[in-house]
């Protein structure tokens, strides 16, 4: 069981720098966001490539703060049936529902599209708008970003089965395993 929590472990570490860069992300965008705003009322001038940044790190935020999220347990879930449950009752149902479905479904719409970022590389896809930016980089972020829920998924997997078989119990608040 050591090996799978080291393993664990550093797919949190990855999605903890991720959910960093994220976070730094935000206040970026709010910049670039109210940068434009007052270029555009100040000096009557606008630039569709901001305007796509903005887009971009919009689409980075979603797609890879799904992880972030997963890991530090502040997704949506439905607590009426979950908060009925028994500690252990918690854990097979985040054990069922992320083995089951969770990592299928990320990894089904990371496998679906591939094609879609693939074909937008292949032709070095760019913006039709004048003055915008590449457009197969942030495709790339759609399959990158179900890969990467569909690895915390797996880290998930790791600390309930190993919390179920009482090797580590789990923070509620962060969902870090504990010796």
């Amino acid at each position: 069981m050591r090996p799978l929590l080291a393993l664990s472990k550093a797919i949190d570490q990855l999605n903890e720098k991720i959910g960093n860069i994220c976070n730094l992300l935000v206040l970026i965008a709010c910049l670039v966001s109210a940068g434009n705003a007052m270029i555009r009322y100040a000096f009557s001038y606008s630039s569709n490539g901001w305007l796509e940044a903005q887009w971009y790190m919009f689409a980075i935020l979603v797609m890879f703060g799904a992880s972030y999220t997963f890991k530090r347990n502040e997704h949506v879930r439905v607590e009426i049936l979950y908060l009925m449950l028994s500690e252990r009752g918690q854990l097979w149902l985040d054990l069922i529902g992320t083995l089951f479905f969770l990592i299928p479904a990320c990894l089904l719409l990371a496998y679906l599209s591939w094609p879609f970022f693939y074909q937008a590389y292949a032709v070095g896809e760019m913006s039709g708008n004048a003055g915008g930016l590449l457009r197969w980089p942030i495709k790339f972020v759609i399959p990158s970003g179900f890969v990467m829920l569909a690895l915390q998924g797996v880290s998930e997997v790791i600390k309930r089965i190993a919390a179920l078989q009482g090797y580590v119990t789990i923070d509620a608040k962060y969902e870090r395993p504990t010796q």
